[in-house]
């Protein structure tokens, strides 16, 4: 599949895309004033220790105190096997942590909301082949490595690593697949050097510290998303360009030739319709090319996406009409959810099927769509509501998250009072006020919609009021004001 990386930088905000056959699939964002911290180690201290939580909050520098919990805390080595996996079931949190005590720890999900950052003590620290775990002997290989000579070939070499004594253990990642054993060795020597200077950093460092500091979003891409498939690197960016060339030159160097410098009068993004599809990604409404279509909203608790055959009428039967809208809409929503970054519980409505063989075919073409994620899936089955739940790894703030905003008009809820709602709220306040206080005129302040609706519509009604209160009914409207708005006045 044809694959190409888009990089486009400002000193302000950096945007990578990976656009698949022409389409965009995934994006990442990440501005100068608000740098993703996950991979980031801190030296940290204990600000109290919580029982009944089995956590800790943790001061690490940042605005709100960090969140670590008792199965993200490394206990001793093990005295036979030197590993520090944490025991089952893990200890009390009041065993592992005090209220003072400095802690080395690294952000594994970065603040959300009005959540504070998510923290681990089994650090890992990632390069191109190989991932370093510093406090542990395991040894690992990726699952999506599926050749079984691949895989034992890569074991040996891993097992070679820890045999001459290495500090740490290891996880070998995907895109060592078919990798020479200088390029693997080149890596666990980069990744020891890099953990020896943040060990001595840490030693040094003060509590509240960054010790380590991952890469910037153009270079962690690289490390993360680069693989065979990728046919091209354009940077818009003449100096990030040199950077992602020296970075591909030094760590994959067949890919140092397909990076490029984008020289275009129109804006990169613009070039290969980023900026259009980015627009539709905060959309609620995703529009299927059989004229179905998917609405899909975020809460805090979950993300739920509801499919609809919309104007699809079909060719053959209902459940015929349905199945393919499902099957269509699994496509669609497997792309969302890598574009959007959606992550935690995700709850699928699909159109009601019958068809128990359908229900199958559909939940498999759901699993294969998302095998190109990066990110950790889980999928159930349907449940006894219809209803497909899956969960997917969340790290980093979804797309939404970083572009958008609560409403500060309908307070991020999605939708305001009516006109006539808000009448009626106006009436029973101007009964209220009339009642108690003394006051020769009533001046009520309100948006343009509510007032046409008193002065009009409703007149009939502000007359009655007005006669059953004693005292004329004054309106203004304000532009400024919001629908939910008014001021009742005393004059």
């Amino acid at each position: 599949m044809a694959q190409e990386i888009l990089m486009n930088c400002t000193p302000q905000e950096t945007r990578v895309a990976v656009v698949e056959n022409g389409v965009l699939q995934e994006i990442a964002v990440e501005r100068a004033r608000r740098r993703g911290l996950v991979g980031n180690i801190y030296k940290g201290r204990v600000q109290r220790v919580l029982p009944g939580m089995q956590a800790a909050f943790v001061e690490i520098g940042l605005e709100r105190t960090a969140f670590l919990h008792a199965s993200d805390v490394a206990v001793a080595p093990d005295s036979e096997t030197g590993e520090t996996r944490p025991r089952r079931p893990v200890p009390d949190v009041q065993e592992l942590l005090h209220d003072g005590q400095e802690v080395i720890v690294q952000v594994i999900k970065d603040p959300i909301g009005s959540k504070g950052a998510r923290l681990t003590t089994h650090l890992t620290i990632p390069s191109r082949h190989l991932v370093l775990l510093p406090r542990s002997r395991n040894l690992g290989v990726s699952a999506r490595i599926e050749d079984a000579g691949e895989r034992e070939r890569l074991r040996v070499i891993g097992q070679r690593f820890l045999d001459e004594g290495d500090d740490g253990g290891y996880i070998i990642r995907t895109a060592a697949e078919g990798a020479s054993e200088a390029a693997v060795e080149s890596d666990r020597r980069f990744l020891c050097k890099l953990w020896e200077t943040i060990a001595a950093g840490a030693r040094e460092a003060k509590a509240g510290t960054c010790v380590h500091e991952d890469l910037p979003l153009v270079l962690r891409s690289l490390r993360d998303t680069v693989s065979s498939e990728v046919e091209r690197i354009r940077v818009d960016s003449r100096e990030n360009y040199f950077k992602v060339h020296a970075f591909c030159e030094q760590f994959f160097p067949e890919m140092s030739a397909r990076v490029e410098a984008y020289p275009g009068e129109r804006p990169l993004f613009d070039f290969y319709g980023v900026e259009e599809e980015l627009q539709r990604a905060l959309s609620r409404k995703v529009e299927l090319k059989s004229g179905g279509y998917l609405i899909i909203d975020q809460t805090e608790a979950m993300t739920t996406v509801d499919v609809n055959t919309g104007g699809y009428v079909g060719r053959r039967n209902l459940e015929e009409t349905i199945f393919k809208t499902n099957l269509e809409a699994t496509q669609a929503l497997s792309r969302q959810v890598r574009l959007r970054n959606l992550g935690g519980i995700i709850i699928i409505d699909f159109i009601d099927m019958q068809d128990a063989e359908h229900k199958r075919q559909v939940l498999r073409a759901l699993e294969k769509s998302l095998e190109k994620d990066h990110a950790k899936t889980q999928i159930s089955g349907v449940s006894a509501l219809g209803l497909v739940e899956m969960t997917r790894k969340r790290t980093r703030e979804s797309l939404e998250h970083v572009l958008c905003a609560p409403c500060p008009t309908c307070e991020g809820r999605g939708f305001m009072k009516t006109p006539e709602t808000v009448c009626y709220e106006i009436f029973r306040e101007l009964i209220r006020e009339a009642r108690q206080f003394e006051a020769d005129q009533l001046l009520v302040i309100a948006a343009r919609p509510v007032v046409d609706l008193m002065v009009e519509d409703e007149s009939r009604s502000v007359a009655e009021l007005e006669e059953f209160i004693g005292r004329p009914i004054t309106f203004q409207a304000e532009p400024l004001y919001a629908q939910d708005q008014y001021d009742v006045v005393l004059m």
